[in-house]
């Protein structure tokens, strides 16, 4: 299955969180879409909170099928929780890091980053959006994307880095210090919904 490339806000809608993180989509319009949006009285079978729960999460990494299926099986080998490491695995992504350090407003365009070649990890240039990030290692700007105006808006508007990232504005680079507790991660997401959806 390919990566969803239809519009975000409706799926935002029809999931009911807001995808981008900035919560524009839920804002206006706090219902799902369609013609019987606000009217809507459909309750979810067991299977269907399962499967809505595993929606969530893999668009709002922007995954597909295959890359959010392997990387739940590697969480299965970790020593630990089997859906608190799946979502600690989801957080060290590069795209992520690179979207929770405000270089990008959102993850997709943190992506687009990555992907032509705007981030170095460790002063070495990485464009897989995937990469895993170990703590200790730094994200940056190639010297080339310093300027770049859509990298210097997000920074201006960006309020918040999580604890598990230090983050210098001057020099546009950060540093992922430790893997995140599960306290710090989406409260939005029952991940143990994601686990059941899979051990079917």
């Amino acid at each position: 299955m390919s990566r969803y490339t239809g519009p975000s806000w409706k799926l935002s809608r029809r999931l009911g969180i807001s995808l981008s993180g900035t919560g524009k989509e839920i804002e206006k319009r706090p219902y799902a879409p369609g013609q019987h949006g606000p009217n809507q009285r459909k309750k979810l079978s067991e299977y269907g909170l399962q499967l809505q729960e595993k929606q969530k999460l893999r668009h709002m990494y922007g995954m597909t099928e295959r890359q959010f299926r392997t990387l739940f099986n590697r969480a299965g080998k970790m020593k630990g929780v089997h859906g608190e490491n799946f979502m600690i695995l989801l957080e060290t992504r590069l795209d992520n890091l690179v979207y929770r350090l405000g270089l990008s407003r959102t993850r997709r365009g943190a992506r687009q980053l990555v992907n032509h070649g705007h981030i170095l990890v460790d002063g070495k240039r990485v464009d897989i959006p995937s990469y895993s990030v170990k703590p200790g290692q730094t994200i940056s700007l190639r010297e080339k994307s310093q300027n770049l105006a859509v990298v210097g808006e997000a920074i201006e508007v960006n309020n918040f880095v999580p604890d598990y990232l230090a983050f210098d504005a001057d020099k546009k680079e950060g540093t992922f210090t430790r893997l995140p507790e599960r306290s710090e991660l989406s409260a939005e997401i029952n991940e143990a919904f994601i686990v059941e959806y899979y051990s079917r």
